[in-house]
C-alpha cells in the first residue's frame, strides 16, 4: 500500500492504521479514539491527514470548458478562485464513476480532486476525450491535503500563517515558509473548515505547525474513522457506498450537483430520461428509535416485513448518541416512514428521514 508522506508522524501519535483506496492511512489515534477526535472537531478543531485524495490537473487553452463538457456541475456557476462539487458520470449508464471537488483556476487549468481509488480513472476517462492542446496529468503524489475542520479552525489557521476568512467553496493561494499552499474553505465534517493543498515536500513542516498553532485550541489530531461518522452524520455520501457505477446522481439526490441546463456532460441523456421518469430507489436517512445501529449491506423492510431497501452507510453518531444512517430506499419509502434494519438477525425500528442528523455551520 502507498503511505502518506506523514507516516512517520501518525506513527509517532500513536495511529491505529487501515486501507482506504490503496493507501495505508491513520484509522484513530491512542489517547481517545474516534469518540474524543469525533467530538474535537464538533466543539474546536481537528487536524486530518487526506493525502490519499487524488490530485489531478487539466490544462490548456479552453480546459475549464473542456471539464465543464465532461463533469456534471456546471462550472459556469462559479468562478476563478472558486471550487466546486461535482460527478465524473458513466456517459452511458449515468453511474457515478467519482464525486470530486474541482478548483477553477482560470479558463486554462483546473485542479480536480478525486478520491484515492478512483483518481487513475478518472484521469484516464479525462485524458482519453481530451482535445488537442489539452493536457490532463496525475498528481497523486505530488502533494499533501490536509483538513483542519472545526468552529476554531479559523484561530488554529491563523496561528500557523495561513490566510483565513474567505468565502465557502472559495480558495487562496499563500506563500508558506516557502511553499505555495492552496487554502480552500471546503470540508467533509459539516464544520467549518479548511482544506490544505501543499507540495509533499513542505507536508510534514506544515502538519507539525498546523498542530503546534492548535494547542491553544484543543486539536487534535483525527484519523478517517472520525471523518466518516461526521461526514455520516452530515448524510454526505461515500463512493463506493452510497454513489457508485450502480448508483446515479438523481437516486442519490445530488441532482443539485448536475448541470441539467448544460448541453453536454457525460451521462447527460440517461440521467435526464431517470429524473423525467422518476428514480425507482432514492438514497435516504435512517434514524433508529432504539439501539440499533445501521451498518452497510443490511437489508430494510417496511411495516409489514417486505423488504424495501438496503443500508448504504450506517453508524453510532457520537453527537446524536444513536444510530443512524444512510439507505437506498424503493421511491414509495416516504420520509417519516417506520421501518425497521436487519441488525444481526434482530429487527430493530428506525425512521425514515432527510439528513442531515445534526445541524451544519454556518457556510458564510
Amino acid at each position: 500500500m502507498k503511505r502518506s508522506p506523514l507516516h512517520d508522524r501518525h506513527q509517532a501519535l500513536g495511529a491505529k492504521f487501515a486501507e482506504f483506496g490503496g493507501w495505508e492511512m491513520p484509522l484513530e489515534y491512542a489517547g481517545g479514539g474516534v469518540l474524543r477526535e469525533h467530538a474535537a472537531v464538533r466543539s474546536g478543531a481537528g487536524v486530518f491527514d487526506v493525502s490519499h485524495l487524488g490530485k489531478a490537473r487539466v490544462s490548456g487553452p479552453g480546459a475549464a470548458d473542456y471539464v465543464d463538457s465532461t463533469l456534471s456541475n456546471s462550472l459556469a456557476r462559479i468562478e476563478p478562485g472558486k471550487a466546486q462539487y461535482t460527478l465524473c458520470c458513466d456517459d452511458a449508464t449515468g453511474g457515478v464513476v467519482d464525486d470530486l471537488i474541482a478548483y477553477l483556476r482560470g479558463p486554462d487549468e483546473v485542479f480536480l480532486v478525486p478520491n484515492a481509488a478512483n483518481c487513475a480513472e478518472v484521469v484516464r476517462r479525462l485524458a482519453a476525450q481530451a482535445p488537442d492542446g489539452v493536457e490532463v496529468v496525475d498528481l497523486h503524489e505530488e502533494f499533501v491535503v490536509l483538513a483542519v475542520q472545526g468552529p476554531r479552525s479559523d484561530d488554529v489557521l491563523a496561528a500557523a500563517g495561513l490566510p483565513t476568512g474567505h468565502g465557502y467553496m472559495s480558495f487562496v493561494q499563500a506563500d508558506w515558509q516557502g511553499a505555495p499552499v492552496t487554502v480552500c474553505r471546503t470540508g467533509y465534517t459539516g464544520e467549518r473548515g479548511y482544506e490544505l493543498v501543499a507540495p509533499a515536500h513542505a507536508g510534514t513542516a506544515l502538519w507539525d505547525a498546523i498542530l503546534a498553532a492548535g494547542q491553544a485550541y484543543d486539536i487534535a489530531a483525527c484519523g478517517l474513522g472520525a471523518r466518516d461518522t461526521l461526514r455520516t452524520e452530515m448524510g454526505y455520501p461515500l463512493h463506493g457506498q452510497d454513489i457508485s457505477l450502480d448508483i446515479t446522481p438523481v437516486q442519490a439526490r445530488l441532482g443539485w450537483a448536475v448541470g441539467w441546463k448544460k448541453p453536454a456532460f457525460w451521462g447527460r441523456s440517461v440521467l435526464s430520461a431517470e429524473r423525467a421518469a422518476g428514480p425507482s430507489r432514492r438514497l435516504l436517512g435512517l434514524e433508529a428509535a432504539g439501539r440499533g445501529i445501521p451498518r452497510p449491506g443490511m437489508s430494510v423492510v417496511d411495516a409489514d416485513g417486505s423488504p424495501v431497501g438496503v443500508v448504504t452507510s450506517g453508524t453510532f453518531s457520537p453527537t446524536r448518541r444513536v444510530g443512524v444512517g444512510l439507505a437506498l430506499l424503493d421511491a414509495g419509502v416516504s420520509e417519516g416512514s417506520e421501518v425497521a434494519v436487519d441488525v444481526r438477525g434482530r429487527r430493530e425500528a428506525f425512521t425514515v428521514r432527510r439528513p442531515p442528523f445534526v445541524e451544519a455551520s454556518p457556510t458564510s
